[in-house]
C-alpha cells in the first residue's frame, strides 16, 4: 500500500519534503462544466477574454478524492490573484494555511511559521500554479510553454484542458482542466498520475472585472481572495 499523502502540509525541514508539501498545497488550486451554445471558441479568443480581468477575489470549496481513502476530503477558503503573476490561496478549513506565489517565489505559511523558496525548485507544484496563473491572467505564452492546451465550448461555457508537455511532469500531474463562463474561472480539476483527483469550485466575490488601472502594480492581493 502506498503511503498516505500529506493533505495538509506543514513547513518542511528537508528539500524533498518541501517539494511534496508545496505540491499538496498547490493542488487546492483548480472539473468540467456543461458546454452551452454560442460560437465555437479558440485559445486566442479565450486568452483575450481572460486577460481583461486584471485582479479578482473568490471563495472556494475543494474536494479531493484520494485512492487509499474511502471518503472525500473537503477544504474551504479564499483565493486572490493580481496580474501579471501574483496568486494567493488561503485555506480556512480544516486547517489555516496560506500559499502565496509572486513571480518565481512561493511562500507557505502555517501556525505562525513561513517558508519561502523558488517556484522552479518545485516543478511539480509549478505546473499547477502556472496552469492557474496563466489561465486567470490570460497568459497564452506561459500556458503553451508548459502545456498542450485544448479549448472546447463557447464563451458562454468553456473548458480548457492542459496536459503537461514534459513526460516527467505527466508522471506527477496528468492534466489540469479549467472551466468557466466568459472571463470568469468557475472550476478547476487536477488529475494526478497516481489516480488522485481534486476539484475546486470557485465563487467570485465582488467585482471580478476590475480594470488594470484599479489594481496598483505590485500591490498585495486583498484577502479574501479570488
Amino acid at each position: 500500500m502506498r503511503p498516505l499523502p500529506n493533505l495538509h502540509p506543514t513547513l518542511p525541514a528537508d528539500a524533498c519534503g518541501a517539494r511534496r508539501r508545496v505540491l499538496a498545497a498547490a493542488l487546492g488550486l483548480f472539473g468540467g462544466a456543461a458546454l452551452a451554445g454560442g460560437a465555437p471558441l479558440d485559445l486566442a479568443q479565450l486568452m483575450q477574454a481572460l486577460a481583461r480581468t486584471r485582479a479578482g477575489e473568490a471563495t472556494f470549496v475543494e474536494r479531493r478524492e484520494v485512492q487509499i481513502l474511502d471518503r472525500t476530503v473537503e477544504s474551504t477558503g479564499r483565493l486572490s490573484f493580481q496580474a501579471p503573476d501574483t496568486f494567493v490561496r488561503e485555506t480556512l478549513r480544516p486547517t489555516n494555511e496560506r500559499l502565496a506565489v509572486s513571480g518565481n517565489q512561493v511562500t507557505m505559511s502555517r501556525g505562525g511559521r513561513s517558508r519561502t523558496m523558488d517556484l522552479d525548485a518545485v516543478p511539480e507544484a509549478a505546473v499547477i500554479v502556472e496552469a492557474i496563473r496563466g489561465t486567470l491572467t490570460g497568459n497564452r505564452a506561459a500556458l503553451e510553454k508548459l502545456f498542450v492546451p485544448t479549448v472546447s465550448g463557447s464563451l458562454d461555457a468553456w473548458q480548457l484542458d492542459l496536459v503537461p508537455r514534459e513526460a516527467r511532469m505527466r508522471g506527477q500531474v496528468a492534466s489540469v482542466r479549467v472551466s468557466g463562463r466568459a472571463e470568469i474561472v468557475r472550476e478547476v480539476a487536477v488529475q494526478l498520475a497516481d489516480g488522485d483527483r481534486s476539484v475546486m469550485t470557485i465563487e467570485p466575490v465582488g467585482d471580478a472585472r476590475r480594470a488594470g488601472d484599479n489594481a496598483r502594480p505590485g500591490a498585495r492581493p486583498a484577502s479574501p481572495a479570488r
